[in-house]
């Protein structure tokens, strides 16, 4: 995979030619779920979420998010939506857990922690041969679910990073052994829409995932689903450095990171959408090669650290706690 890194590297280092690549820093750490767990206060577990701040509760889906928007935390200053996952803690021997912070990817500056986020038409060196379709607005997905038992979707992965440049080896699993640049966890939404509906029941069906992970090209879209829309992917740095010490991990010697939803093995990892670009600016980029044609505004990334919302959920999330929020028993 010592190719995939050089590609990578100058892909990072120069504009693309076939994809869009930038931050969003932190708008909001709470238990908000306006997806799953629509209107409800507070959700099931902890969210970090990136992306404008029409973030809310419930999310009507016939409001679009970029009309109502004052702000965003995302390079680009047209892109309203609203992307989330799960929050990591660390748990002590003792039991008691504690928030792993984020920070900013390779070459996006002081940005407040947040994610990576990726639209890609084909590839890191292809823009392919495909009309790719950009989303609607109204439209919503996730990807993954906290009840998986397994690893098998290549798009849900991690990475122990020995710097910021690690991409390599991926694993479906939390990493077993201390990562000297902390975690990064990586996620591929699914990029075949069914060209009807703008969400579905369990916030997948609409969307049919032949994504293979590692940001290789997705597989053909089948006649169920065959419209093409970008590859929308995640990649979020856990900063687990300040617990590298094994002297605090479990006696057992088990790795000691663990969701906010539970889960200690990693298969559970997902990631919920919300299209909010405005006007044509998505369709724009994916009609165009260089990265920054057809007047896609940007800002800089200190305007992006300024934008936040108010927490609707008051309880501590950054301290040593008992147990996680929202979650009555210990794992």
């Amino acid at each position: 995979m010592k190719g995939f890194s050089a590609i990578l590297a100058l892909a990072l280092a120069a504009p693309s030619q076939a994809y869009l690549r930038f931050g969003c820093g932190t708008l909001s750490v709470q238990r908000l779920d306006p997806l799953v767990e629509p209107g409800v206060v507070p959700s099931a577990h902890l969210h970090q979420i990136v992306g404008g701040n029409a973030f809310n509760a419930s999310m009507d889906p016939s409001q679009d998010p970029s009309s109502r928007a004052t702000c965003t935390t995302c390079s680009f200053s047209e892109d309203f939506s609203n992307y989330w996952t799960a929050v990591l803690y660390f748990k002590a021997r003792n039991g008691t857990y504690k928030r792993v912070g984020q920070y900013p990817n390779a070459l996006l500056g002081d940005l407040k922690g947040g994610m990576t986020i990726y639209y890609i038409q084909d590839s890191f060196n292809s823009n392919g041969n495909q009309k790719i379709t950009a989303f609607k607005p109204g439209f919503r997905m996730t990807v993954g679910t906290p009840e998986s038992k397994d690893g098998t979707n290549p798009g849900l992965r991690y990475t122990c990073l020995q710097d910021v440049m690690t991409r390599f080896p991926e694993t479906a699993e939390f990493p077993k052994q201390p990562c000297p640049a902390g975690i990064m966890a990586i996620h591929h939404f699914p990029a075949c829409w069914d060209g009807k509906n703008l969400d579905s029941p369990n916030h997948q069906d609409h969307m049919y995932n032949t994504n293979k992970g590692a940001f290789t090209p997705a597989g053909a879209c089948p006649a169920s689903h065959p419209v093409r829309m970008p590859q929308v992917a995640y990649e979020t740095m856990w900063d687990t450095r300040p617990f590298n010490d094994k002297s605090l991990w479990p006696e057992d010697g088990s790795q000691p990171f663990v969701w906010s939803y539970e889960d200690s093995v990693g298969y559970g990892t997902h990631g919920d959408y919300l299209f909010g670009w405005k006007g044509d600016a998505l369709q724009r980029a994916m009609d165009s090669k260089p990265l920054l044609s057809n007047g896609i505004a940007t800002q800089t990334v200190a305007q992006a650290n300024q934008c936040t919302i108010k927490s609707t959920v008051e309880e501590d999330i950054d301290g040593w706690v008992t147990s996680l929020p929202g979650r009555d028993m210990d794992m």
